[in-house]
């Protein structure tokens, strides 16, 4: 059965070390992709390839391995995918489907919880 979903969107990285986590990952090769500001914190999106990390400022770092807050899926049809997690029992978070003003025409997403607690937001670029 087609669920829409078409691979990883990114993965999010939050940090409090905003500029020195932009250049590391420039070092490895990755170049920004997209850049704003969201509710006063800055976020960038670091490409190399296919893989995409959404780096963004904030207060609630980990700091330790495992400080990956969350892997986005890329979406065709975010209300359909919406439809069918819900139907699943898998939306965890009782989330709702939001809007970022990212990109070129925004984009709309929601987040659900695996059993490991671990965060998996479903992403349609609009």
């Amino acid at each position: 059965m087609e669920k829409g979903i078409t691979g990883v969107q990114h993965v999010g990285i939050p940090t409090k070390k905003f500029e020195e986590t932009k250049a590391f990952f420039g070092k490895l090769g990755f170049v920004p992709a997209y850049e704003t500001v969201h509710e006063g914190d800055a976020v960038a999106f670091m490409r190399l390839g296919n893989l995409t990390f959404e780096i963004y400022e904030s207060d609630e770092v980990a700091g330790r391995i495992g400080a990956i807050e969350h892997v986005a899926l890329d979406v065709k049809d975010i209300e359909a995918t919406y439809q069918w997690i819900c139907a699943e029992g898998l939306n965890t978070m009782d989330d709702e489907i939001h809007f970022l003003p990212y990109w070129e025409n925004g984009v709309r997403y929601f987040t659900i919880k695996g059993p490991n607690e671990e965060k998996i937001e479903f992403s349609q670029y609009l």
